[in-house]
């Protein structure tokens, strides 16, 4: 299974919903396949100048390394050394925080990532989580 347009979207629009049911500031959503490259994209109003680039990094640095961001967030914290050498390699694009997530089909198959960025990484992972059930996916945030 790969990652349709029609599910990421429907994880974009879920991880958003969720983001205003919760009140949370605006927030920006990057849904990418496992390839890496971007499916979909939104910004609410109000989001930050960079907001979208750590979105993008935090579903970028889960696939690159192969493990949700909890678990490189962790990482970066033993091994700050490693994962600065990665995110070099990476020319920058790698953001080790939570609020994203490795998305997986029912038989654990990875078909691709989301970053979610504008509250804190908590209250971003409850968005991405929200926006992987709503899809019927598997979410691996790394924890």
């Amino acid at each position: 299974m790969s990652l349709t347009l029609t599910a990421a979207r429907t994880i974009l629009d879920a991880a958003l919903a969720k983001s205003t049911e919760l009140g949370l500031k605006p927030l920006a959503v990057a849904v990418l396949d496992a390839r890496g490259c971007l499916v979909c994209f939104a910004a609410q109003d109000g989001t930050s100048l960079l907001r979208g680039e750590v979105a993008h990094g935090k579903a970028y640095g889960a696939l690159a390394l192969g493990v949700g961001p909890r678990a490189i967030f962790k990482r970066a914290q033993e091994q700050p050394f490693f994962v600065d050498a990665v995110n070099t390699l990476a020319r920058g694009a790698l953001i080790p925080v939570p609020g994203g997530a490795l998305i997986r089909d029912a038989n654990g198959t990875l078909i691709g990532a989301i970053g979610v960025s504008g509250d804190s990484s908590e209250n971003d992972e409850i968005c991405v989580l929200a926006g992987i059930e709503a899809a019927g996916l598997r979410a691996d945030v790394g924890s």
